[in-house]
């Protein structure tokens, strides 16, 4: 029940439209024709909620893996980060400056299925020179969120009478 719930909250929209009316004190209708436009204009891309990735039983393996491409001819870069950004493991895909060139954060089951990736479907792609794979081992800040797993019994300072 809770990853049926946990999918309708990624997957759906969080914020009733006749409460953000209520808030800004204009009509629903408003509301709803700003969402669309906002939708259309593409500025507003979807509704999330920020998931605590420790409290979840059974935990992905994220990993930042480091690309640097030859970019190409006609296209530069767009072309090959748009091809990377298709596969269905890649949750983020950002052009960058500095030592590489695309930072792709990619999720999946194991560490297995995330070197699988890596080795059969990232790097063998034509216009990719190296990757470099950096394993996510613990989050402490989710988009602005601080992430407090429950303290270690170990972690705490002794108490004395």
């Amino acid at each position: 029940m809770v990853k049926d719930v946990l999918k309708l909250l990624l997957e759906g929209e969080a914020v009733r439209t006749e409460a953000m009316a209520s808030v800004l004190g204009v009509s629903e209708a408003e509301i709803e024709a700003t969402l669309a436009k906002l939708e259309e204009e593409k500025l507003l891309l979807g509704w999330r909620p920020v998931i605590n990735p420790m409290a979840l039983a059974e935990h992905e393996v994220h990993a930042l893996i480091e690309v640097s491409i030859v970019p190409e001819r006609d296209g530069g870069f767009n072309r090959i980060a748009e091809r990377i950004s298709k596969f269905p493991q890649v949750v983020t895909c950002y052009l960058m400056s500095g030592g590489y060139d695309l930072l792709v954060v990619v999720r999946g089951k194991n560490l297995l299925s995330v070197a699988t990736f890596v080795s059969e479907k990232l790097a063998t792609l034509g216009s990719v020179q190296s990757t470099a794979t950096r394993f996510m081992l613990r989050c402490y800040k989710v988009d602005g969120f601080l992430v407090h797993p429950e303290a270690d019994e170990s972690e705490r300072p002794a108490v004395s009478p």
